[in-house]
């Protein structure tokens, strides 16, 4: 079974799994992706287990309350590979780029 479904790179270099594909293999929020890139350029996408405490969770609701998450950042980052503690640390200054708005004051 071979399905395509188009999707258009964004300027930021982001694309969206399609909701069926994410559906198929069971992608979650806040699931970690690992990137394989083949000989023939074809991309590898998987889901990485890189916590063994870690509980998948649902998205959280509108007010969360971070003491229930069970694990602090400082663990999950303790518990990576360097290399992965730098792409975690990438992944989450974009994000907090993403939610900073520049503030514009009158004088």
């Amino acid at each position: 079974m071979s399905n395509t479904i188009y999707r258009v790179m964004g300027k930021r270099g982001r694309i969206t799994i399609p909701y069926e594909f994410r559906q198929q293999v069971g992608f979650g929020y806040n699931d970690i992706l690992s990137f394989t890139k083949q000989d023939d350029n074809t991309v590898i996408v998987k889901r990485e287990k890189i916590c063994d405490n870690c509980k998948r969770r649902e998205a959280p609701p509108a007010a969360s309350n971070s003491a229930d998450a069970g694990v602090t950042l400082r663990e999950l980052l303790d518990s990576l590979t360097p290399a992965q503690q730098k792409a975690a640390l990438v992944h989450l200054a974009d994000k907090l780029a993403d939610s900073v708005r520049p503030v514009v004051r009158s004088g």
